[in-house]
């Protein structure tokens, strides 16, 4: 038995995921040579554990078991234990989920707990939460433990066969069949079976437990737009299941109504009791629709509150002082799940007076039934009909006096792909509210990703000891995050770092023979399947990014290799995209601009015009439309890097080349491949753009 004090390899790590665990009985190592070569030495099973910092249900799971001195006995004799910080590596978590399912023919989760064959490392049974007793239907852990390690000794040749089985399975899920012409098909598919699946009561998609799914209210709000354009009836159905659903969130228990910033997902249908993790990933894209919704329908003061809080908590508890933003919070403080969170009325009545305490109860359900564990959890039970100076007072007293209570754990983690989708985020809301601090945010944490991050021309995945490298979603989402902060401001250097990425996406990530993009790159560690999937998950879809970054990158340069590649993606995806449209809805925006390809405005001239002019291209909600202001003399030092990319004879590479500056300010508007002559005057520009305006829902 180990003594309490002593540790197991995971000490030597910095993943605040692993280093929970460094202190177990259990004689967990990280994923690596010693671990494996051990496994294989002693013909040991492997039992693999994949979690992360701010699951709930691995601390259970941890306090109840790995933590029990009798259980990690057992463990450290039946197996080599092997610990995974499913943040740090995503490669390693989206095999293992996709062996789960296929082996016990049901989706995974965290904590996942997979045992696998020492020396292939396939897994031969699996599971996710195990509790100590027998409970839930399931077995005790315990029992568990012996009976796989047992089973594994006394039925080798079925295990071979079921690898077998399972490496032609993982393989066979990658290949498809490319179409004979990209259609619009899936758009009305995807649009049909969202309908089918919406919760007309209480909004979102599919019941309880209730995900916030932000790509499919994406694609609800560009559907309307499709439907606008194309002349025919607004798709205004669709739009309110985007807008509601929406709404519903903001104002339900999913959202911190104190401090801002949204929870991972709603246990019940009513959006009402979260669980409570905080992460980032999810509030980088909630801060970016919330922001799009208002541009859309100003008249809805909530979006904008709600998007404008949300950028603040970040700011305020997410970001670090040298710039990156942190992973995520703890579900649990003081041992208890959602403890930093929950009120009783008689502590709200304590702190707020006569005058506050009553409109404040009504608001958020105080003079309700308890919702959470006889205990109050803030939901917004009755709408503001205007605007509430006593509500606010009494949210930022009871913040403030949350603010003494232990805060959950923060994961003070950087990781270079959900970075991306808060900077994408953070660039959108400063554009849509004109919030240079948001900007900054945003600038802060790709300066931080390309001084630290970035070595030899390559991204690692993290900060901290590991130095892994990068993955599909990181480049494919920082290059996105670029191309939209570059439309909310532009400045020196980030072009050329987006052709960078755009290059070494092509060169470590590309399937040259199938199309579309593996999750690791060519000189990664060698294991059991190398993923390359096409839908949507807790994070968009790389592949499905990836995809549209590169189009647009390749429109506004005329770059055709990005272009090719984009198709070739699409093409890839075809089949499993027919298969469930809905369930690939970030891969629709890559077939969105391949059949409707965005409008490209340049602005060329001196700064303080060419911001009157920005502002004008960018009053309205319009996904389809890009707008680049890039000021007279930036193009020398912008493209010193990137003409060694992309050789030129000009300046600026490809396109904006010929997009010279002339006087104040000049306009070029492009659609695909054709370009209006230069636009002089801001009242012509106005003027055709206000030809291919949206209808007017503000």
């Amino acid at each position: 038995m180990r003594d309490k004090f002593m540790s197991n390899p995971l000490i030597n790590e910095t993943s605040p995921y692993l280093l929970q665990h460094a202190h177990n009985p259990v004689q967990w190592y990280p994923w690596g040579e010693q671990a494996l070569s051990l496994a294989k030495e002693q013909n040991k099973p492997i039992l693999l554990s994949i979690g992360y910092s701010a699951c709930h249900w691995c601390h259970v799971m941890a306090h109840e078991s790995f933590e029990n001195p009798d259980t990690a006995a057992l463990m450290n004799d039946l197996f080599v234990n092997i610990k995974v910080d499913r943040e740090e590596r995503p490669d390693l978590d989206k095999i293992y989920q996709m062996a789960h399912q296929l082996i016990i023919q049901r989706a995974g989760g965290w904590p996942l707990t997979m045992f696998l064959s020492p020396k292939e490392h396939y897994p031969f049974f699996g599971g996710t939460y195990f509790p100590p007793q027998p409970r839930y239907g399931m077995p005790a852990f315990s029992e568990i433990l012996t009976k796989v390690a047992a089973f594994y000794h006394s039925h080798q040749a079925q295990i071979n066969e079921q690898n077998r089985s399972l490496a032609q399975a993982l393989q066979g899920g990658y290949e498809s069949s490319a179409p004979e012409q990209i259609n619009a098909a899936p758009f009305n598919q995807a649009r049909a079976q969202l309908g089918q699946n919406f919760d007309h009561t209480h909004a979102g998609f599919g019941g309880a437990p209730k995900f916030p799914h932000i790509s499919n209210i994406e694609r609800l709000l560009h559907h309307y737009v499709i439907s606008a354009r194309q002349g025919k009836q607004p798709d205004e159905e669709g739009l309110h299941m985007a807008l509601f659903t929406l709404k519903k969130m903001a104002l339900g228990g999913i959202y911190d109504h104190l401090g801002g910033g949204f929870c991972r997902y709603s246990v019940d249908d009513l959006w009402m009791i979260p669980h409570f993790e905080k992460m980032l990933y999810d509030n980088g894209p909630f801060l970016g629709i919330y922001s799009e919704a208002w541009q859309l329908i100003e008249t809805e003061s909530l979006f904008k509150r709600t998007a404008l809080e949300t950028a603040d908590w970040v700011i305020r508890e997410m970001q670090s002082p040298e710039g990156g933003f942190y992973s995520s919070f703890d579900a649990d403080s003081e041992g208890e799940e959602g403890k930093f969170y929950i009120w009783t009325p008689a502590e709200v009545k304590s702190l707020l007076d006569e005058e506050l305490y009553p409109p404040f109860a009504h608001h958020f359900g105080l003079d309700k039934p308890a919702n959470f564990e006889g205990n109050w959890h803030l939901h917004v039970y009755h709408e503001r009909e205007e605007m509430d100076a006593r509500l606010d007072k009494a949210r930022d007293i009871l913040f403030q006096h949350r603010e003494g209570r232990v805060h959950p754990g923060r994961d003070e983690k950087i990781l270079t792909s959900w970075n991306a989708l808060m900077i994408k985020g953070m660039a959108t809301a400063g554009r849509i509210f004109v919030r240079e601090d948001y900007l900054k945010a945003a600038e802060q944490s790709l300066d931080f990703i390309r001084n630290t991050l970035w070595v030899d021309g390559r991204l690692l995945a993290t900060n901290g000891k590991a130095h892994l490298n990068a993955y599909l979603d990181d480049y494919a989402f920082l290059l996105d995050a670029i191309l939209s902060l570059l439309q909310a401001r532009w400045r020196d250097g980030d072009m050329a770092f987006a052709i960078e990425l755009a290059e070494v996406l092509l060169e470590e990530f590309a399937d040259t023979a199938q199309g579309g993009f593996y999750f690791t790159g060519h000189n990664h560690e060698t294991l059991i399947s190398r993923p390359k999937s096409f839908s949507d998950d807790s994070v968009p879809s790389g592949n499905g990014i990836a995809a549209h970054a590169l189009g647009r990158l390749g429109h506004i340069l005329g770059e055709t290799r990005y272009l090719e590649a984009a198709e070739k993606t699409i093409q890839a995806a075809w089949s499993s995209l027919m298969q469930m449209a809905s369930g690939h809805t970030t891969m629709l925006l890559a077939v969105e601009d391949y059949l409707f390809p965005p409008q490209t405005i340049i602005l060329r001239g001196e700064p303080e015009t060419l911001k009157k002019w920005q502002a004008v291209c960018q009053k309205n909600y319009a996904p389809q439309r890009l707008s680049f202001a890039i000021p007279t003399g930036s193009e020398a030092k912008v493209f010193a890097r990137a003409r060694k990319l992309l050789p030129r004879k000009d300046d600026l590479p490809g396109m904006l080349a010929n997009r010279k500056a002339e006087g104040a300010a000049v306009a070029y508007v492009c659609s695909g491949y054709q370009c209006s002559a230069p636009i002089m005057s801001l009242d012509e520009l106005t003027k055709v753009l206000f030809e291919q305006a949206m209808p007017d829902n503000k």
